[in-house]
């Protein structure tokens, strides 16, 4: 006879707050990526608060481009907003065995893909920026493919060339699929300086 697993209960009060501003709730968003169905509504607010736990310091969580964005705030008033965004359809908690973990919406995540594929495309001007000729491009590989697109998309609406030798660096270790459409956006970018 199987024994019944004992959940972690957890509680959502957002403290009366009425709303959040919308940078604020990208930033609990973006902050919460690294913890989809890894971590939960606590460590969220650690990171946004800036922790220096062990813990947080150890999975490398103080390198998330929010980490710190509330450190002035008591956590509670972080862990208020964080509920607010779970509250109002952002986020929600899906158990893993015992533990609440946080995932996306459909709704949150539309919101943090365009976060990100916008952080990608700054970091690809960051690696040109440097001056070098050859680029890893192998941390794109398994990325959710519609932030991919996304990626892709912004990319090419820019319509400048500079970013060829990264899509051409990040077609040779990419999914032919992937290959394909970075492939498409090559032809697209080099149509337009014509």
């Amino acid at each position: 006879m199987s024994r019944k697993v004992q959940r972690a209960k957890y509680h959502l009060d957002s403290k009366g707050i009425r709303s959040l501003s919308r940078d604020e709730i990208k930033a609990i968003l973006r902050g919460a990526d690294d913890l989809i169905m890894r971590g939960g509504r606590t460590l969220l607010a650690k990171v946004l608060k800036g922790s220096r736990a062990k813990d947080l310091l150890d999975t490398g969580l103080n390198r998330s481009p929010v980490y710190g964005y509330y450190r002035n705030l008591p956590e509670e008033d972080i862990l208020a907003r964080i509920d607010w965004v779970i509250l109002n359809g952002y986020l929600a908690i899906q158990y893993d065995y015992r533990l609440p973990l946080l995932v996306y919406t459909p709704q949150g995540w539309e919101i943090e893909k365009e976060t990100y594929a916008g952080e990608l495309l700054s970091g690809f001007d960051d690696m040109l920026a440097t001056g070098s000729r050859t680029f890893d491009m192998s941390y794109l590989k398994d990325k959710p493919t519609d932030l991919i697109w996304l990626l892709l998309e912004k990319g090419e609406a820019t319509g400048d060339t500079k970013y060829i030798p990264l899509l051409d660096a990040w077609a040779r270790v990419d999914y032919k699929k992937v290959r394909q459409r970075i492939r498409q956006v090559i032809d697209r970018l080099n149509q337009a300086a014509s």
